[in-house]
């Protein structure tokens, strides 16, 4: 399981024109599901977005976590984070979970996340607009 986790100001998800997801300051997390990937993988991804310490404390220094400073998380499905670019000029996706088991990790992860934190998310496989201002800018790939 990937994630691409950007430190947010806000972010905001759209589908056709209407927002379904929005969050104010926290974390963007863009997840890519690959073959290989069940549940102990989100857990184990989930707790690491929660509790990555990348949030300024007293002194400026990037040592809270999302968790302890009671932020939002905005959940993006973005199946192109599996992705091999290794090859060629055009990405191959054999890494990439089937969209039906994607979909229900994804569902999965999102879920787990609600019961931790305030969580928003977008919409599997629709053809999304996110907008967000970066914090910092603070992203980071995370693989698990």
């Amino acid at each position: 399981m990937i994630g691409l986790i950007q430190r947010v100001s806000h972010a905001s998800v759209e589908v056709e024109g209407e927002i379904c997801g929005d969050i104010g300051q926290g974390i963007l997390l863009l997840l890519g599901v690959q073959k290989e990937d069940d549940e102990a993988r989100a857990d184990k991804l989930l707790h690491k977005v929660l509790n990555y310490r990348i949030f300024p404390d007293q002194n400026g220094r990037m040592n809270l976590s999302l968790t302890d400073c009671g932020y939002s998380l905005l959940v993006v499905s973005q199946f192109t984070l599996a992705a091999d670019t290794g090859k060629g000029m055009r990405p191959g996706f054999s890494s990439a979970a089937a969209p039906a088991e994607a979909e229900r990790l994804y569902e999965y992860f999102v879920s787990q996340a609600a019961e931790q934190v305030n969580t928003a998310s977008g919409q599997f496989g629709a053809d999304m607009k996110v907008s967000l201002l970066n914090d910092g800018p603070v992203t980071f790939h995370i693989e698990v």
